[in-house]
């Protein structure tokens, strides 16, 4: 076994904050993965349990309780992508971006002094496909970090690339499986990425494709048979997930550029 301590990135911290579980794997799972094999701790951190969200069998959740069944789900999903730590909050799924707003930025501020990341992930503007809480999360997460001024670590926003999940939908249904009704969450394929501001930078996770979509896949009660990223193979996912998409917020912030860095690799592979 190589010792872990020669690993390139041994030592450095990514904290990536989120706002419900299955949100880490669909951004950015690729990411989170390389940067683990690389020797990076990397913490998820989850401003809700999720329990607003969808059903794709009643079966999972014998006992009604969404929340915590999603919560096993994401340990799951973070242990396959190799992270360290997940951290779940408990703010209310569907209202992250209106209530308990200076309590949110507090425990976020708090995580940050504690675990001093070199760099932090979250979502950018738009919120990969403009979803509200995801929003919100972006709003805390950047006034968390912009609070930390010259000793703020660098914070990434993470995008979908526009047209890719239009492509996976008509790869799933290319194999005659999916039904006809699928989509992703009842959301539009070209919702995600439109609109977005242009990435600064993409790093290949081909190789890591394969676990981001077996993360996803951890997320059973999101990803049932009418969801799309049931039914695409593993080409298909190096293909259509292998490259993620980001952009560093324009603060004073200290320590280097770790993503980019990351990005420089690929090229020079």
């Amino acid at each position: 076994m190589p010792d872990a301590s020669a690993l390139p990135l041994a030592g450095r911290t990514v904290l990536g904050i989120f706002a419900h579980p299955d949100d880490e794997s669909l951004a950015c799972g690729g990411t989170l993965a390389r940067l683990a094999d690389a020797g990076c701790r990397v913490v998820i951190v989850c401003a809700s349990h999720g329990e607003a969200g969808s059903i794709s069998d009643p079966a999972l959740v014998p006992d009604g309780n969404l929340g915590d069944v999603r919560i096993r789900e994401l340990r799951e999903a973070a242990a396959v992508l190799g992270c360290a730590e997940v951290i779940v909050l408990d703010h209310p799924d569907g209202d992250l971006r209106w209530d308990h707003v200076p309590e949110l930025h507090a425990e976020l501020v708090s995580l940050i002094q504690r675990y001093r990341p070199d760099a932090v992930i979250t979502f950018a503007e738009d919120g990969l496909y403009w979803h509200l809480d995801h929003i919100g999360v972006h709003e805390r997460t950047y006034t968390a970090v912009l609070s930390f001024g010259a000793a703020a670590p660098p914070l990434y926003y993470v995008t979908i690339q526009s047209g890719v999940m239009r492509e996976v939908v008509e790869a799933a249904h290319a194999k005659g499986g999916a039904p006809p009704n699928s989509s992703f969450w009842g959301i539009a394929p070209d919702a995600f990425g439109d609109g977005a501001n242009p990435p600064t930078f993409v790093i290949d996770v081909r190789d890591w494709a394969v676990r981001k979509l077996a993360a996803l896949r951890c997320h059973r009660t999101q990803m049932g048979p009418n969801n799309p990223m049931a039914w695409i193979d593993e080409d298909e996912a190096r293909r259509w997930l292998g490259t993620e998409q980001f952009r560093r917020a324009p603060l004073d912030a200290a320590g280097d550029p770790m993503l980019e860095l990351l990005a420089e690799i690929t090229h020079a592979d």
